[in-house]
């Protein structure tokens, strides 16, 4: 009976060790599903970067999406308080799938302070585009371009940005004139993006100070333009094909 009854034993000890074996590998399996990233969701994935502080302290953000050893592309859904339409398309872009061999960059709104109390300027009353280094001179009124150049933090941080990432392509969204600005050395990009997003075409003065102009001075193998959107809110299906239309351009060949 000791003999039948320890077999018994061995037996059920063995079984026990079994089962427990084939639920270490389950688990263990279920755990690398969720837990291991999908091959091909590379564009899926968005890490936040802390590029600066406004006046009022509040945190500015940009977003990156995509490969992070493929040309650089930034979007800036806004950079006037009262224009906050192109952080609508912004937000859009960190939700769809980032194109293949693109760096994609969001930054959602660069004047937080201007945002939350509804003006153009900053919490110092600074147009941040009057406030970029290249042909920077002293503008008064709504366009006041600040003491000196980059004497904005918000600016500043974009500056940083932009000097570490020499982005191949950069767009910064504007409201309200509904057209994007032509220059002559992108006007072929320019009139894509146009066609795509459904938006005019406009020869916008040389302001400035302003961020596009600086870009294309000091980086002048990219790509820097300002869209201009319709005033007002963006709805979901105008800020999907804005989104969209940068996507397709950010497709392009940002080398020729």
């Amino acid at each position: 009976r000791k003999a039948t009854r320890n077999f018994f034993m061995t037996g059920y000890r063995t079984r026990a060790l079994a089962s427990a074996l084939v639920l270490i590998v389950a688990v263990t399996a279920i755990a690398v599903l969720v837990i291991a990233p999908r091959a091909g969701a590379t564009g899926n994935r968005t890490t936040r970067h802390l590029i600066g502080h406004s006046v009022r302290r509040r945190a500015i953000y940009a977003y990156e999406r995509g490969d992070p050893n493929g040309p650089a592309v930034l979007v800036v859904g806004s950079v006037h308080g009262n224009e906050p339409g192109g952080v609508a398309v912004a937000r859009r872009l960190l939700k769809v799938q980032a194109p293949e061999g693109i760096d994609l960059w969001v930054i959602l709104n660069l004047n937080p302070d201007g945002r939350a109390a509804g003006t153009r300027g900053n919490a110092h009353g600074v147009d941040l585009n009057r406030n970029f280094p290249w042909h920077w001179r002293h503008l008064s009124g709504a366009f006041f371009s600040g003491r000196r150049a980059l004497s904005e933090p918000e600016s500043r941080a974009a500056y940083r940005l932009i000097e570490r990432l020499q982005p191949s392509l950069s767009i910064w969204f504007h409201q309200p004139l509904a057209a994007v600005s032509v220059t002559k050395r992108s006007l072929a990009f320019e009139r894509r993006f146009a066609h795509l997003a459904e938006l005019g075409l406009a020869k916008l003065p040389a302001y400035p100070g302003s961020a596009t102009s600086w870009e294309r001075h000091v980086l002048p193998d990219s790509t820097a333009f300002v869209a201009e959107l319709p005033g007002g809110m963006i709805g979901a299906r105008k800020a999907d094909r804005y989104a969209r239309a940068v996507l397709t351009i950010s497709r392009y060949d940002l080398s020729s």
